[in-house]
């Protein structure tokens, strides 16, 4: 692998909503790093202890990418996913995974984006889906997750388009694939592929949409 390029991994939690499809998504802290106050979904960079988790879980180390979005999920959200399915913890610890830990078959990976040698944060990042439960309450860490909340892909398109949120390309490239999703079984079937921008895309949309200003 590219040694400029950090593995990482998201995580798409839906739900079927009363109008359609709806999504988990959070606010970046305003002390990120990268993309403070952006919109994305619940993820993270693969880190060390992510093999291990993998190899407890999943069987094999080779599934870090899985193990850091359910990390991740649980970190910055307050959602533990087990083989009998999502829920709230309130204690955010990795215990509570331990006696009953996920599948693969319960994360399909839906994305995998990897980073243009031009930009300045390069990730390798596997996007994986993932059905909730109705009812789930979503608490954000407060620090890298400075707010986490419910929306149809087609209510954060509409708040990208007037300004209100910021959306950077791979978030914005897959919650426009995801818009065409009526239910959960449709996201969790889905493939995208993904894509850099055009030249007309870079020069029509936001210069947000591309750049960390």
């Amino acid at each position: 692998m590219d040694e400029g390029l950090r593995k990482a991994a998201s995580v798409i939690v839906a739900r079927n909503g009363a109008d359609g499809l709806e999504v988990v998504v959070l606010e970046r802290g305003g002390r990120s790093r990268f993309l403070p106050g952006y919109v994305a979904f619940p993820g993270g960079s693969v880190d060390e202890d992510d093999a291990e988790l993998a190899q407890r879980w999943f069987g094999t180390p080779a599934e870090s990418a899985r193990s850091c979005a359910v990390r991740e999920l649980l970190e910055e959200v307050g959602l533990a996913l087990t083989a009998g399915g999502l829920h709230e913890s309130a204690a955010r610890t990795l215990e509570a995974l331990s006696s009953s830990p996920p599948t693969p078959d319960q994360l399909p990976e839906v994305a995998h984006w990897v980073a243009p040698s031009q930009v300045p944060v390069r990730f390798d990042a596997r996007y994986f889906a993932l059905e909730a439960p109705t009812g789930l309450h979503l608490v954000p860490d407060g620090d890298e997750t400075a707010a986490a909340w419910w929306a149809s892909p087609r209510e954060l398109l509409e708040a990208w388009r007037t300004g209100q949120r910021k959306l950077y390309w791979p978030t914005y490239f897959t919650v426009q694939a995801i818009a065409g999703c009526e239910r959960v079984a449709d996201l969790l079937a889905l493939r995208i592929d993904t894509r850099e921008p055009d030249s007309d895309e870079v020069e029509r949309l936001p210069r947000a949409t591309f750049w960390q200003d």
